[in-house]
């Protein structure tokens, strides 16, 4: 069953509960399935790491851990605060997502 969110991967979101109230930043990805998102410098936790290829001294790793999408809300485009989603049809007839306060479409 896919869910209809109203954050999508790329959208700048503001925290409005939690450990990380009040931070902003971009969504890295989002899992439908288990409402949750990553958001970039937000809701960090530290985990250790083998050794690999990448890290190759392997140790602690600050990560971004996610978090649950009611905790978030889109910042509006034109204002940069944070609104509300809401989804209308643009002219071709596509539905688009825009900013309740300001009426500006979400890319």
């Amino acid at each position: 069953m896919s869910v209809k969110l109203h954050i999508k991967k790329g959208d700048m979101v503001y925290v409005i509960a939690g450990d990380s109230r009040g931070q902003q930043g971009k969504v890295l990805a989002v899992d439908p399935e288990k409402q949750r998102a990553i958001v970039e410098g937000v809701n960090m936790c530290k985990k250790a790491e083998k050794p690999n290829a990448k890290n190759p001294q392997g140790g602690i790793v600050e990560k971004e851990a996610p978090i649950h999408i009611s905790n978030l809300q889109v910042l509006d485009p034109k204002s940069g605060k944070p609104t509300r989603v809401g989804r209308k049809a643009d002219a071709k007839g596509k539905l688009v997502r825009y900013a309740k306060k300001s009426g500006e479409e979400i890319k």
